[in-house]
């Protein structure tokens, strides 16, 4: 399939990729039909998805598969009245009804809006009215189908309710039942590959969530994060943890594998997924390619790893959080797998990639990839050097890249204040060393100034992290009469330390942080808590710790 989009789809080096790689975008390009449906009618029994749960349940579905299913649930939409350019919010949690319904939004040409089951009233009545939703599909669990009915009275726009549970509420519409008795599909006029296909609220750590649009090409932005982020090919069984409301569905669970032709590989479980079970679910299924957030790894090497025979994993990668070096030398130490690290954000697609042919510096999120023109940039506009800490930006002074979002859906000020000059600024501060790395810092409003320094939280919670007494932490900038502003460390101790928390742990940690990094990034004030203020999709908020007294 790649050779369809690619001029050049395999490359004997990182030189060779940065100056031979090349989408070609067709008119009226559209996922659904150019990679799924041109699957089923070149591989119709080709395995496209491995779904089970954690009751043991398993299903297969083959491209051809995917196309019926789709192609049902379109028609069903149609039904109830969705068409193009209606805003469809899917609540889905892992369940395969969510790989139907947005293929089928895909085929009409409709806005998909992934989004998690963890909303409650507020967040429903937020989404529903800033993005005028016009039909909500959703899992038949009691606590969603709760939240929704409650927002659902002041939510004007709301047309239908969906549901795929086994008991359907009154006044909710059966989507198993509609697809069984939906007409032949009729496809509906092409799409401009600049419509609107995805949209995405961002788990903002200030204010409400800011609304992230995609168009029909942002696909073939995920070409680089399946064959050339996640190495996949055609034989691969991909497994990327991530619930379906999240952007990381689409970055691991979708676009890029399904152009790849990898299966995908689907564990639906309610609450946390065990470490254990994780390896397990390697073993047993062979999943040969593995993406998770460094957190998930952190606990993994925890485990008795040797005790499983994972011996199909080739190939893992992480992104969603900086990555820590000590958790890249565990993995490598346990199972001889390199972590390979990738950067992006809601609004775009792979921006910053540790390839195939990179070299991996733990604690470095990779090197630019061909799709983006990305620099560090400082305050007013110039470009910086290596090792010089400034703003990630991409350069749209020639046009949006492919992968780059459209725009902040209704907020013309918000999208000028991100993207203007010719270049989007991401809001993320890292430096680039002299070998083309990038190592992040933290966000714009993370960055602590003391005495004339500028400390980068992550590099501070990296060295932390590694200290036996601690699970989770999170570094901020407090006021000091002195020094502007001093470190503080928010701590979360291991089991084993939590009886422990005192002055000679807190100064033992200083201690450790001042060996393992510049003395003058040491915490000079240290909080141990229980848990960690989090957005929705788990991000740890340093604003809210900031602001606390």
């Amino acid at each position: 399939m790649l050779e369809r989009f690619l001029k050049q789809t395999s490359f004997e080096s990182y030189e060779d990729f940065m100056q031979n790689y090349e989408v070609c975008v067709p008119e009226h390009f559209n996922f659904a039909y150019d990679i799924i449906d041109a699957w089923a009618e070149k591989a119709p029994t080709k395995r496209a998805m491995l779904w089970t749960n954690e009751d043991g349940e398993e299903r297969t579905f083959s491209f051809h598969d995917l196309k019926t299913y789709s192609d049902h649930t379109a028609s069903y939409f149609q039904s109830i009245g969705i068409s193009k350019g209606d805003v469809v919010m899917l609540i889905l949690k892992r369940r395969y009804e969510w790989w139907f319904s947005i293929l089928a939004l895909h085929k009409l040409g409709a806005i998909a809006v992934p989004a998690t089951h963890l909303l409650r009233k507020h967040d429903i009545e937020y989404r529903c009215n800033a993005a005028g939703i016009h039909t909500i599909v959703a899992c038949g669990d009691e606590d969603i189908i709760r939240n929704v009915e409650a927002a659902y009275p002041n939510c004007p726009t709301l047309k239908n309710l969906v549901s795929i549970g086994k008991t359907i509420p009154k006044g909710w519409n059966d989507f198993h039942q509609g697809i069984a008795a939906a007409a032949p599909f009729v496809r509906p006029a092409k799409n401009e590959n600049t419509d609107t296909m995805l949209m995405y609220f961002t788990s903002g750590t200030t204010g409400e969530p800011k609304m992230v649009c995609h168009d029909f090409t942002y696909p073939l932005g995920h070409i680089i994060t399946g064959s050339y982020w996640h190495n996949l090919s055609e034989d691969s069984l991909h497994l990327t943890l991530s619930d379906t409301g999240w952007g990381k569905a689409a970055w691991g669970k979708l676009y890029g594998q399904w152009i790849a032709g990898a299966t995908v590989f689907v564990y639906d479980y309610e609450g946390r997924f065990p470490p254990a079970d994780i390896l397990r679910t390697i073993e047993k299924h062979r999943i040969t390619s593995f993406c998770a957030p460094p957190t998930v790894f952190r606990f993994l090497i925890k485990e008795d790893v040797a005790s499983y025979d994972i011996s199909s994993l080739r190939y893992c990668t992480v992104a969603g959080e900086a990555l820590n070096p000590s958790v890249f030398d565990g993995w490598y130490r346990l199972t001889g797998i390199r972590l390979m690290e990738g950067y992006g954000q809601t609004e775009t697609t792979l921006t910053v990639g540790t390839y195939p042919w990179c070299n991996p510096k733990p604690g470095s999120m990779g090197m630019r990839g061909p799709q983006f023109h990305v620099e560090i940039m400082d305050g007013v506009g110039n470009i910086l050097g290596s090792d010089e800490e400034g703003e990630i930006v991409i350069r749209t002074d020639h046009g949006k890249p492919l992968g780059l979002f459209m725009e902040y859906y209704r907020d013309k000020p918000l999208t000028s204040s991100a993207n203007y000059n010719g270049w989007y600024h991401t809001g993320d501060i890292a430096r680039c060393d002299a070998d083309g790395y990038f190592w992040f810092v933290g966000r714009t409003d993370d960055v602590i100034k003391s005495s004339g320094y500028r400390i980068g939280p992550f590099e501070v919670e990296s060295a932390l992290m590694k200290h036996p007494a601690v699970l989770e932490c999170a570094i901020t900038g407090v006021p000091d009469e002195i020094r502007g502003q001093v470190v503080k460390a928010t701590i979360v101790l291991t089991e084993e330390y939590r009886d422990r928390a005192n002055e000679q742990l807190i100064k033992g940690i200083q201690t450790y942080v001042k060996e393992a990094t510049a003395p003058y990034k040491y915490p000079r004030v240290v909080e141990f808590v229980t848990e960690l203020p989090k957005t929705i999709s788990g991000k740890i908020k340093h604003f809210e710790i900031r602001q606390q007294k």
